[in-house]
């Protein structure tokens, strides 16, 4: 491990898409939120919106924008239900897509729930200097991202590489 790195504190956003899902029912959400605060990150804005390509790209969009966010985690809409909209409402913001994202996820969900997997649509970018996660609704799904993906790429200490280094923070 490279001793010149150090923890960093990056700027998270938590955004569930669901029709029916409160924060008292969220725990997807909340599990993602109580990790991104274990991990020493700060949580800028939590919210649920509809599942709705217009309401989750504006949402999105706003955090893009937002100098003081630099992860978006997103938790729901991605399956093949007639309303599953996140990689639709998404894809198009993103300038370059973290294609091995969704790979890994896969190939670690398969684990778990065998061929089910291939109806995770989770998926990843980049858009302002900002990355964005989408992953599925359930709270095994987000565990399975965190624990599997996030928590690593996230910590500017993971070598021999993570997302950290490439956010340009201070560019923002």
């Amino acid at each position: 491990m490279n001793n010149n790195a150090v923890a960093q504190n990056l700027g998270v956003s938590v955004l569930t898409i669901s029709d029916t899902r409160t924060l008292e029912t969220d725990t997807s959400g909340q599990y993602l939120v109580e990790q991104v605060k274990a991990a020493g990150h700060t949580l800028q804005d939590r919210f649920i919106v509809i599942d709705d390509v217009y309401q989750i790209r504006a949402k999105v969009s706003a955090w893009i924008a937002d100098p003081e966010i630099q992860v978006i985690l997103t938790t729901g809409g991605t399956g093949f239900s007639g309303r599953d909209s996140t990689p639709e409402a998404l894809a198009p913001l993103f300038d370059k897509r973290i294609e091995g994202f969704g790979e890994v996820f896969r190939a670690l969900s398969l684990q778990e729930i065998g061929s089910s997997t291939v109806q995770s649509r989770a998926l990843g970018g980049m858009a302002n200097k900002t990355v964005i996660f989408c992953m599925p609704g359930s709270t095994g799904a987000c565990r399975t991202a965190w624990e599997g993906i996030l928590k690593e790429q996230l910590d500017a200490t993971h070598k021999p590489c993570n997302f950290v280094g490439v956010l340009n923070i201070a560019d923002k």
